[in-house]
């Protein structure tokens, strides 16, 4: 059963932390994780992801009190034998995806074979930005900067919608509504544009938005 808590900042709020406790089934201090910094090398580099792994970031997620938290380096997974690696992954019930570039995320799921694993594992994906919209079939071209070897804006195609997060935040102003109508009119798919205090839960393909903010699905994209 594959779970995915996709959010646009951690999380932020009470009902989304619900929905996480909800998708573990038993409390964060009764559960392991393991949290993903890759994302984040080409935008924040290694000092974004010590603050996301010491809980020092403003994306709640590492700093919650689970029972155990380890880090899994995906660029570092192709050098490793999977006996090494694969049966904590099967293992822990949650893996927590900093974000940052999603493309770059994607490359290295797919050359660590973690995206191959995934849709197999219990464990809950709970991402933000980056860490997001790599489940996308798309990013977008807009959300474009590391380009992967066979170029595009295509990720896991894990669902069949993209996410443009930090909607209306207040120091982005590259990411109003009127700049997520004009990405979503160049989708080949549906659209949530989502502020910080909203997730995106999907359990085995059922989708539910989780929000104290506020947020627009794009339904209908307009192509040029």
């Amino acid at each position: 059963m594959m779970k995915l808590l996709l959010t646009s900042a951690g999380i932020k709020n009470a009902s989304i932390q619900n929905a996480l406790v909800d998708m573990l089934g038993k409390p964060i201090a009764e559960s392991s994780a393991l949290c993903i910094p890759t994302a984040t090398y080409p935008m924040g580099g290694p000092g974004s992801a010590w603050l996301f792994i010491t809980g020092r970031a403003s994306t709640p997620m590492c700093e919650l009190g689970w029972k155990s938290l380890g880090v899994l380096e995906l660029t570092a997974l192709p050098s490793m034998g999977e006996d090494r690696w694969v049966p904590l992954v099967q293992e822990t019930d949650a893996l927590l995806v900093q974000g940052g570039d999603a493309l770059y995320l994607a490359h290295w799921m797919r050359q660590s074979g973690l995206a191959d694993l995934l849709p197999s594992l219990r464990a809950v994906w709970a991402g933000f930005s980056g860490g997001s919209m790599v489940m996308a079939p798309n990013i977008g071209a807009e959300a474009v900067s590391w380009m992967p070897p066979g170029g595009g804006d295509a990720a896991l195609g894990m669902v069949d919608f993209s996410i443009f997060p930090h909607l209306d935040h207040k120091n982005m102003p590259e990411n109003t509504m009127a700049d997520a109508e004009r990405w979503a009119a160049r989708l080949p798919c549906p659209g949530y544009a989502i502020d910080d205090q909203t997730a995106i839960k999907v359990i085995d393909g059922a989708v539910e938005v989780i929000s104290e903010g506020h947020w627009k699905l794009f339904t209908h994209p307009i192509h040029d």
